[in-house]
């Protein structure tokens, strides 16, 4: 079975570094999980939203807190959620000296849409179209797009011009032998919002949904996309 990665890209997969490839080639199929430990060197926040960002903590969606050198995990599991959908967890976790943040996501291939749709935080209120691409060091860079809002009953698009504009690129970097990440939250008036940079390790384990941990998957699964 494909990847969501793999089907998003199409022939460009086979571009991606190989560890790149082996980190986004997991499937449910694979029964396995990919979890990562680094430090991020930076993590910077835009003080005009820190109001917002605090909002999002408590639905496991960014924060407004910044520092240096600072302890970082990821775990990513795939698995098939109650809908049926091919599945990848975000949950990235950042150990400032005095509070664990959270940063948590799950990722579903729309095949109608052709696209991957990132629902952010722990109940997924926040849906996000992302565009994918290979950068020329065999890494990946992912956008995002237009960002829905649901809950209940109420649903709505938010203007492009209220929305936090992401790009990530993560690519291997063979002469230190790790992972590299970069992400990059803008807004078309303020501008940065929300930055943080760093590396990590990976290894794989095994994960057959039964022993998925608590903690991994949404509180809440979101059928509409």
């Amino acid at each position: 079975m494909k990847s969501i990665y793999e089907q998003a890209l199409g022939a460009d997969f086979q571009k991606l570094h190989p560890r790149i490839q082996q980190r986004f080639g997991l499937s449910s199929h694979d029964r396995a999980a990919s979890i990562g430990h680094g430090v991020m060197q930076r993590i910077w926040y835009n003080k005009l939203v820190a109001l917002p960002l605090f909002i999002g903590t408590f639905r496991h969606i960014m924060f407004p807190q910044g520092g240096k050198n600072i302890p970082f995990s990821i775990e990513n599991f795939a698995y098939i959620d109650r809908f049926g959908r091919e599945t990848v967890t975000w949950v990235r976790k950042f150990n400032f000296p005095r509070r664990l943040r959270h940063f948590d996501a799950t990722m579903v291939y729309s095949g109608e849409r052709e696209l991957i749709v990132d629902y952010l935080g722990n109940k997924q209120h926040l849906a996000v179209d992302l565009q994918f691409s290979v950068t020329e060091n065999g890494g990946i860079r992912v956008r995002s797009g237009e960002q829905r809002f649901y809950e209940g009953v109420l649903h709505f698009r938010f203007p492009r011009l209220l929305t936090g504009i992401a790009e990530v690129n993560e690519w291997y970097d063979d002469h230190e032998g790790c992972y590299k990440i970069t992400v990059d939250v803008r807004n078309p008036i303020i501008g940065r919002i929300f930055r943080y940079e760093g590396s990590f390790q990976a290894h794989f384990i095994q994960a057959p949904p039964e022993a998925i941990p608590v903690g991994i998957r949404p509180l809440r699964d979101e059928k509409r996309e």
